[in-house]
């Protein structure tokens, strides 16, 4: 953990089980995902006067509340304001999303799925903008992820539901 606090600010990197990866910056289409996901997932919590907090990255979450893992996810919904502690997320959100490029590819779609997974997180989202896909896993009832793609929509299970996102208007 320690070498991850020395990091620079201007620097992005993760500290995953002791292990520190450099992050590149988010490209504009990136940047307009995250935008356009962090607009929707609020509006629908300030609509339903949720409890909920919706944040786009860069946000430190130290997600086994020890001193080996730091995630730095594009966006993050937590439900419970006890987590957000110290500047920081200390726990598991309620859900994260990850949105990939080339240089994160095997990090988001293996390492930290089985991070998410066992660190608690109830709902974790892998957008692939080169495929316009979505890959949701919802944690709490089942592991096996389920693909959507153009022309679905999107269900987010922490909101039972209720909160539905067509693809085609994650990728504009």
């Amino acid at each position: 953990m320690d070498d991850y606090l020395e990091i620079p600010e201007d620097t992005r990197a993760e500290l995953i089980d002791g292990v520190l990866y450099d992050m590149a910056s988010p490209g504009i289409s990136h940047q307009d995902i995250c935008t356009r996901l962090t607009v929707m997932f609020g509006n629908y919590i300030n609509r339903k006067k949720g409890k909920c907090k919706v944040f786009a990255g860069p946000v430190d979450i130290q997600l086994d509340c020890d001193d080996d893992t730091m995630v730095v996810p594009d966006l993050t919904v937590v439900c419970d304001d006890s987590k957000i502690e110290k500047g920081r997320i200390m726990g598991a959100p309620d859900l994260v999303v990850e949105i990939v490029s080339p240089s994160s590819r095997r990090r988001d779609y293996v390492i930290k799925t089985e991070k998410y997974c066992s660190a608690g997180v109830r709902e974790y989202w892998i957008i692939d903008p080169d495929n316009e896909r979505v890959l949701v896993y919802c944690f709490e009832k089942d592991d096996v992820p389920v693909m959507y793609v153009k022309g679905e929509i999107v269900p987010a299970g922490i909101f039972e539901g209720d909160l539905k996102i067509r693809v085609s208007e994650i990728f504009g």
